[in-house]
């Protein structure tokens, strides 16, 4: 299988030292199940896991997922954030501890929760569950201190080495002292040429001491190399740990917490006023965030939007925001340790101005998702769907605030109302359940909001084949639209009402329930996606029926619509259902052309479901035409998905003859080759099961081995795997010995290795399952 690292990339930054702890990282994961990384605040647990991760994907075949959980504020979200971490899609209507036990029951997996000190109670429940109940599960866990779970082994990060006071430094310190490299290699990112040297070094010594070697401080200060010398930086750090121990106890005994709040407190002084109040008002961003939602949030009296830009620029220069996403997303992220202190600077502005602050969230939420829904019948689908993943994390902590906020819950139900169709289109149907039960439950008031969350948890509840709680609720949405007078709401009821009955295979009912709503025109305000959903099950059931070319014919008229607007979605639909009835009536060529193209655009929308069901409809597709290998992994491929949504298709009336005739069809063509074929196609992910699907692969892929190494140290590598020294190698290549030194050096570093022992043994795996 091909090997994955999903979750956030590593930060920009070079990582320097910390080679040592890296191997031991890495040793430890591979000799225990739970490995707890603790340290305070600033020590860099999370800089090492993610640096340690790519040496860590090679041993899991399923791959590494990092789990962000600083950005989870309640603990019952812990399990949710796992299960969109490892992109489950499960649509069985079990409890998400379950589906995570599920899922992860048969896989070698490495999972990092990194920042659980805040919900260490939770993920201690989670994990020891987990490991209990899964074979090959292993979980590297980051946190101020120890999860209380049996069997962890905690390995205590430390500060880096720092020189002791009177101590004479060797000839090259940072080499001997990783606390100087750091600020010797941050210094240089903003200052460009320094380096350490016999001038300076002394205070830089000095300073890394000052600060405890613990790395965020060193950066901290570091950044401040801009505008003033090291020897500035130093006594001006002097007055602030004296003002501090003035205030606070000796200065002898500052424990670290205190070192790093000193440093902060020092950054923050330096700030512009501008920069304090957005670092302040961004505090409550739980994960990344973007300009245009700082712009909403910080924003505000004090500060214009003018002002704002350039005051996170500001922060992004002192280190104070982390700058993730791309060249063309930019996004925004504060360390736990800088947010932390950003909220209570915050709260010392009055009662309300955390809960002012995360209204503004709220509200912003509110709207980007409303202008989401606005957006979705269109070209823009695609984009769409990366945004609110993106903004995942600030719309759980908006949902979180409406719950816990008096007079907050008609609009956490009008947020889950609008969001029904991203967790319909991507499957996120637990998260989409967790949050309209919730809400319904809280929030009994009739609304139009409440009436719209009761049809969209009819639709979740549809989506996993439970029509029999699905159907009161629509009926009781569509009882409280008419009630209130809402008769776009009224119409949005028709799709689930039609859908409890198609998938109780009351055929008859359901083909009534969709004629009549197509008998009436589209409602002001109506969801254009619903609308297009009545011809998708109409056709659906007309095709069932028996009656092809009506079914096609509705097909082909919403198509237009659909091409009119450059909607992807709903189109896809419409694309499957009509090759479903060419393919039902004989016209092989069509079904194959329209349900090609149906893969093409699920892909684009990552509707993992809908490529599931077209997957199965081409297998029937090539068997028919005697194709039985490509039949066969198909299947495989189909079966996948449903392993791990834990669905059972044959509940859906247009699968069960599909799957029946392809698998026949394979295994009479193939014989005893159609389990290979079939295993084949198990071992693809969604992604490549469908560029198979389309002729872009010709055959699963072959195992990856990802390397952090450049050209020339991959190189060096494979001669120190023949057995050759620094100088032999240096004669080999025509390069310097010291060249060569330097080339063996960042090899053992980026492998997290300590011996060239391990670097032999490391090529040679390279070369077993090198493509």
């Amino acid at each position: 299988m091909t090997r994955q690292i999903i979750g956030r990339p590593v930060r920009a930054s070079s990582f320097v030292g910390r080679r040592q702890e890296t191997a031991e990282v890495k040793r430890l994961v591979g000799a225990h199940r739970l490995v707890s990384l603790t340290g305070t605040g600033g020590v860099g647990k999370t800089r090492l896991v993610l640096h340690a991760v790519p040496r860590l994907a090679r041993a899991f075949a399923d791959g590494v997922h990092i789990v962000q959980l600083a950005g989870v504020r309640d603990a019952s979200l812990v399990p949710l954030a796992l299960i969109e971490a490892l992109n489950i899609r499960d649509v069985s209507g079990r409890s998400p501890v379950r589906v995570l036990v599920d899922h992860l029951q048969d896989r070698e997996t490495l999972l990092v929760l990194d920042n659980c000190e805040h919900l260490a109670d939770a993920c201690a429940r989670l994990v020891e569950t987990l490991l209990a109940e899964t074979a090959a599960v292993r979980v590297l866990a980051t946190s101020r201190h120890p999860l209380d779970v049996t069997a962890q082994h905690v390995l205590e990060l430390q500060p880096l080495a720092t020189p002791t006071a009177g101590e004479p430094l060797p000839a090259k310190p940072a080499l001997e002292y990783p606390a100087l490299a750091l600020f010797a290699d941050r210094a240089a990112a903003v200052l460009p040429g320094f380096s350490l040297t016999t001038a300076n070094q002394d205070a830089v010594a000095a300073l890394c001491r000052r600060l405890d070697g613990l790395p965020l401080a060193i950066e901290l200060a570091a950044v401040r190399m801009r505008a003033l010398g090291v020897q500035q930086l130093l006594d001006r750090l002097d007055r602030r740990y004296r003002l501090l121990a003035d205030s606070g106890g000796s200065e002898d005994t500052l424990p670290r917490h205190r070192t790093l709040r000193a440093a902060v407190d020092w950054s923050h002084d330096l700030c512009t006023r501008e920069e304090q109040t957005v670092w302040a008002r961004a505090s409550v961003f739980t994960g990344s965030f973007d300009l245009g939602a700082a712009e909403e949030v910080c924003a505000g009296p004090g500060l214009d939007r003018d002002e704002l830009v350039d005051a996170v620029a500001g922060l992004v220069d002192k280190s104070l925001l982390v700058r993730d996403g791309d060249a063309v997303h930019a996004r925004y992220r504060m360390l736990e340790s800088i947010r932390q202190y950003g909220l209570d600077r915050l709260r010392e502005d009055g009662a309300h101005a955390e809960e002012a602050a995360r209204r503004r969230v709220r509200d912003w939420c509110l709207d980007f998702v409303e202008e989401c829904e606005r957006r979705w019948f269109g070209p823009e689908q695609p984009e769409l769907v990366r945004r609110l993943h993106a903004e995942s994390d600030l719309i759980r902590s908006a949902f979180e605030f409406c719950l816990n906020t008096p007079g907050e819950l008609r609009a956490g139900l009008k947020l889950a109302g609008h969001l029904w169709f991203f967790w319909f289109a991507t499957g996120a149907l637990v998260e989409g359940r967790y949050w309209l039960e919730r809400l319904l439950a809280a929030a009994p008031e009739p609304t139009v909001a409440r009436a719209r969350a009761l049809w969209a948890l009819a639709l979740m509840l549809l989506s996993q084949g439970n029509a029999g709680r699905a159907a009161p609720l629509v009926e009781e949405a569509r009882e409280l639209a008419l009630r209130l007078g809402d008769e776009a709401e009224v119409a949005h009821t028709f799709f689930g009402r039609g859908g409890a009955c198609l998938i109780s295979g009351d055929y008859g009912r359901a083909r009534a329930v969709y004629e009549e709503a197509l008998a009436l025109p589209p409602r002001e305000g109506e969801s254009m996606s619903l609308v297009g959903f009545k011809y998708v099950e109409l056709a659906h059931v007309l095709a069932i029926q028996g009656e092809f070319d009506r079914a096609m014919a509705l097909c082909e008229e919403f198509r237009q619509v659909c091409l009119t607007y450059g909607e992807q979605w709903i189109h896809s639909y419409l694309l499957r259902i009509l090759a479903f009835a060419e393919w039902a009536k004989g016209d092989q060529v069509s079904a194959r052309v329209h349900a090609r193209e149906c893969l093409r655009l699920k892909r684009a929308v990552g509707d993992v479901f809908g490529t599931g069901m077209t997957l199965e409809l081409l297998a029937a597709v090539h068997a028919r035409d005697g194709e039985g290998r490509p039949a066969a992994v198909l299947l495989g491929a189909a079966k996948r998905i449903w392993q791990d949504a834990h669905v059972a298709l044959d509940r859906t009336p247009s699968h069960g003859p599909v799957r029946t005739e392809a698998e026949d069809g394979a295994r009479a063509l193939l014989g005893d080759g159609f389990k290979n074929a079939y295993r084949e196609g198990l071992e693809l992910t969604s992604d490549h099961a469908v560029a198979y699907a389309l002729g872009e692969r010709e055959s699963a892929p072959r195992p990856v081995f990802d390397s952090p190494l450049t050209r020339r140290e991959t190189e060096v590598a494979e001669l120190i795997a023949e057995g050759l020294t620094n100088q032999q190698i240096a004669d080999r290549l025509v390069v310097a010995l010291r060249t060569a030194e330097g080339h063996v050096e960042r090899i053992l570093s980026k492998l997290g290795f300590t011996s060239r022992s391990q670097v032999a043994v490391w090529a040679q795996a390279r070369r077993v399952t090198r493509p």
